[in-house]
């Protein structure tokens, strides 16, 4: 079982898992709004909604930027699912997906590209670490659609 958590999200309101029992939850982790990869891997989720509800998954993609920060991205590129704030890094402890990364030389601690699947009773079912954002929306899809 995935503990329950609460966290801010690009609506305004709080994000808790147990209020999304019932459903499958695909949170994806990426390090930081309107950068290539994360604007690729947004895209394609986004372009994908539809087919994730279609198998009773919701979508939320999740980085350590603000709410305002947030809210400019989806605003940007028409994103139709929510980005979750986790600037505290609570979530990002939880799943434990802060890294070192090597950034031009300079080792700095972010986010490795990663992507949970937890099921209608709140079970961890899946995880996919250093993801590469091109194709990972589809290949979560159809991995979901597997099940």
């Amino acid at each position: 079982m995935v503990p329950d958590f609460a966290v801010k999200s690009s609506s305004g309101a709080q994000v808790t898992l147990s209020g999304l029992t019932g459903k499958k939850v695909l949170l994806y982790f990426y390090p930081k709004d309107d950068t290539p990869g994360c604007t690729i891997e947004g895209n394609d989720f986004n372009r994908l909604l539809p087919e994730f509800a279609a198998v009773n998954t919701i979508v939320y993609g999740i980085s350590r930027d603000s709410v305002a920060s947030h809210c400019k991205f989806i605003d940007k590129f028409g994103f139709k699912f929510e980005l979750l704030s986790d600037d505290e890094e609570v979530l990002c402890k939880l799943f434990d997906v802060i890294k070192e990364k090597n950034m031009y030389g300079k080792i700095v601690m972010g986010i490795e590209r990663s992507t949970f699947v937890i099921d209608e009773n709140q079970k961890l079912i899946a995880e996919f670490r250093k993801v590469k954002a091109d194709g990972h929306a589809q290949a979560m899809l159809d991995y979901i659609k597997s099940l």
